[in-house]
């Protein structure tokens, strides 16, 4: 099985929604996938994700499933004190790589700044519904790794956010979250392709094919808006 995860493109966060230029990112990467053979799509249950997804399925006949465990992450502290950037995950741990603190350790979510950061809890979260999505697809969560349980030969689209498939990440191939944020954070409509390979019976870890990739929009500008 072949995951092709794909972030949204830009956004108008307060409406929830493409811009004009989130539209281009989309074509774009349209374009950039027009040609794999995608047998499945999912998609978070927000808005800019999911016409993100539309573009990419856009003459495929397919039917897009939304999942909201895979909605974007949230943040903040969980008795309303005030957190530095607000408890932002991305500046967080920027922070952190500035001081020369540690961001690959286990036990991250134990850690100051993040142990009194809700975003943990939404972490958490994405994981569980990671592992119940990747279950229903054939592959059972044992330990760190994954039991085939059928062999499934699709290629399925999801297209989300860099929070949350950057938590889905991190959980699928057991890494702390912090990093992630550091080392994984897609530019929009980036492109990411996750592998799941193996007989029935066996235990496997994924593999990535491809991280991030967003050559597809470059040199992409938004466009004029005439009128009101």
């Amino acid at each position: 099985m072949r995951i092709i995860f794909v972030r949204h493109g830009h956004p108008d966060y307060q409406k929830d929604c493409l811009t004009p230029l989130g539209h281009l990112h989309a074509e774009a990467a349209a374009e950039r996938l027009r040609g794999e053979t995608i047998h499945r799509a999912f998609s978070s249950t927000k808005g800019r994700a999911m016409e993100t997804a539309e573009h990419i399925l856009r003459g495929r006949g397919l039917t897009l499933t939304p999942c909201d465990f895979i909605r974007e992450i949230g943040w903040g502290s969980y008795n309303g004190e005030e957190l530095p950037h607000r408890g932002h995950p991305w500046f967080t741990a920027g922070d952190m790589v500035s001081r020369g603190e540690s961001i690959t350790e286990t036990d991250w979510a134990e850690m100051p700044p993040f142990c009194d950061n809700r975003v943990r809890d939404c972490v958490a979260h994405v994981a569980k519904g990671t592992d119940e999505w990747l279950a229903s697809l054939g592959y059972e969560r044992e330990g760190n790794f994954y039991r085939v349980k059928r062999v499934n030969e699709e290629t399925v689209l999801m297209t989300s956010h860099a929070g949350s498939s950057g938590a889905a990440l991190a959980h699928m191939f057991n890494l702390p979250f912090p990093f992630t944020c550091v080392a994984f954070e897609p530019p929009f409509t980036a492109i990411t392709v996750v592998s799941f390979g193996g007989k029935e019976g066996d235990l496997i870890s994924p593999q990535f094919e491809l991280l991030n990739d967003a050559r597809h929009i470059a040199g992409i500008t938004a466009p004029d808006v005439k009128g009101n």
